[in-house]
């Protein structure tokens, strides 16, 4: 966990959460699914004016008419809960009503018409007879409001199908304006900029594209836990905010530079300047953007005036870079890292060391007997495994614990920085792709067995945050590097799977059947990576097994 004292915006306490519940109503048509939606009071205290779906609130009432509620085997009595509060919103807002009478018939707008959306809601549909379709109201979804919010709920998005014969007639307080929308033209609607949306929402439409039907919505539904869970981050765009979901790239370092959702933090990339992550720890990306590189080579200042810095990924030699750097640390530089010697990670260590009065050690792994000819490193001191380099000063102490990584390179290092629970994972670990594995310096099986190294570690250490070479700050950490072997393997299974079909093929046949998923355009390079992967298969004896 990062020191309280090492971040850089006063810790607050986000506004409590409260217990709500949303229904989308759907329907089928011959263009496709609709969902009805309504559009909120301008003087409503949460999302003003906004399109949404009916909700509110769940009352204690709602949980003490389950005895009113039909259920599934499978429905839990907090999802019973929730859809009751669905149910009951529904009516109360806009004269929707989820039940059915003894026989089985389903509430008429008789019923409708004889209740009142002001009186209690169970006592009528009991006095009428009437039996709650909770059975019906499946679980979508759920949302957790932003940090930054001054009104936050925990909502589950339900979804049901629309009773036939009934109408939505608007309660004219809080909603007004309901609406059968597609998700495809409310999208629209909202980038043209006539039809106001909140981001959870919006992202919940754009999910709903996708169904071709509510049946098919509902069955995706089945398995009574929701298809994502979220409670987004938001940052800075070109000045403006911009809000993300926990799988979108910014999340991660949105996590660790405002984790109580201050929406102080740019994210746009630029080169001209360090950006602050925490206060013993900058980036400044060097300006050699690309298909290989992202956005650029990160390099990373780990300390402060009074530690010192160790400057980790110093880059290309790029001499504007270079004088950025110093001027970044004003020249106090106690030691250089190299996590490999690829060229848009090592070269600016020895300019960069030859312009600092203390001549800095650069420290690392020297190159493999296999090493491109770009790609040749010597350091001035071989870093051991383990090994951990220090900074003190100021009533601070700052240790980076070197880790022994080949797989992307076999003389790649990664270090974890112990006292905050940073993991700088070189290129063995991206932001927004999956590094290459070329072989002969590169080798599959050792990326493999480094990455189960990384994860134990996360589990020894508590690392929440990934820095990476290329790209933003990765979170949870543990579940990030889960999620790369596994798409690793599954890469790996298809590879097997593609070699078996055509035994007589070679690495350019495998390519486009293996890779068909990758745009035309990157599968020269995906081509090391398919070596790498061929020669483990082959290693192992999986192809003629």
């Amino acid at each position: 966990m990062v020191r309280a004292t090492q971040l850089l915006h006063a810790q607050r306490e986000p506004a409590p959460l409260r217990q709500a519940a949303t229904v989308l109503l759907m329907r089928d048509t011959p263009q496709g699914p609709e969902v009805l939606m309504t559009r909120r009071s301008a003087t409503a205290s949460f999302a003003p004016g906004a399109y949404v779906f009916p909700g509110g609130g769940i009352d204690p009432a709602d949980a003490q008419s389950h005895s009113l509620a039909a259920r599934r085997p499978t429905q839990g009595d907090l999802h019973l809960t929730q859809a009751i509060a669905a149910i009951r919103e529904s009516f109360e807002e806009l004269g929707v009503l989820l039940a059915r009478h003894a026989d089985g018939r389903d509430a008429t707008h008789a019923d409708i018409t004889a209740m009142d959306r002001q009186a209690p809601f169970a006592d009528q549909c009991q006095a009428r007879g009437l039996t709650l379709a909770a059975d019906g109201v499946f679980v979508l979804a759920h949302w957790i409001t932003d940090r930054d919010l001054p009104r936050r709920f925990d909502v589950p998005f339900l979804v049901a199908r629309m009773p036939a014969g009934q109408e939505p007639v608007a309660d004219e307080a809080e909603q007004f304006e309901p609406v059968w929308v597609r998700p495809a033209l409310a999208l629209e609607r909202h980038e043209a900029g006539s039809f106001f949306m909140i981001f959870p929402t919006i992202r919940t439409l754009q999910r709903l594209v996708n169904f071709d039907s509510v049946q098919a919505v509902l069955e995706a539904c089945a398995s009574e836990q929701p298809l994502w869970t979220s409670c987004p981050r938001a940052g800075l765009r070109h000045g403006q905010e911009a809000r993300f979901m926990e799988h979108e790239s910014p999340y991660g370092e949105l996590a660790l530079v405002c984790p109580d959702g201050q929406i102080v933090h740019a994210l746009e990339w630029q080169t001209e300047r360090p950006v602050p992550l925490l206060r013993h720890l900058q980036r400044l990306t060097a300006p050699n953007p690309g298909v290989m590189t992202g956005p650029g080579t990160n390099t990373y200042l780990v300390g402060d005036a009074a530690t010192g810095y160790v400057v980790i990924d110093p880059g290309p030699n790029d001499a504007g870079h270079i004088e950025r750097l110093l001027q970044a640390t004003g020249g106090d530089v106690r030691a250089i890292v190299c996590t490999h010697s690829h060229p848009d990670h090592s070269p600016a260590a020895r300019p960069l060391q030859a312009r600092c009065l203390s001549r800095p050690p650069i420290l690392g792994l020297p190159s493999g007997p296999h090493a491109r000819a770009d790609s040749t490193f010597t350091p001035d001191q071989t870093l051991a495994d383990s090994e951990v380099i220090t900074l003190e000063g100021g009533g601070l102490t700052h240790r980076l614990q070197v880790v022994h990584t080949p797989g992307h390179a076999s003389n790649h290092l990664c270090l974890v920085l112990l006292e905050d629970g940073l993991l700088f994972s070189g290129d063995h670990i991206l932001n927004g792709s999956t590094t290459v594995v070329a072989p002969p310096d590169g080798e599959m099986s050792a990326y493999l067995d480094s990455l189960d190294r990384l994860a134990g570690l996360c589990a020894q250490h508590g690392i929440a945050f990934i820095l990476p070479a290329h790209g933003h700050v990765l979170g949870d950490a543990p579940q990030a590097i889960a999620k790369l072997k596994a798409h690793r393997l599954a890469r790996e299974a298809k590879v097997l799977q593609v070699m078996r079909a055509h035994p007589q093929g070679t690495l350019q046949d495998w390519l486009p059947l293996a890779y068909d998923d990758v745009p035309a355009a990157i599968r020269p390079v995906a081509l090391h990576s398919l070596r790498a992967h061929v020669d483990r298969i082959q290693a192992l004896g999986l192809a003629a097994a």
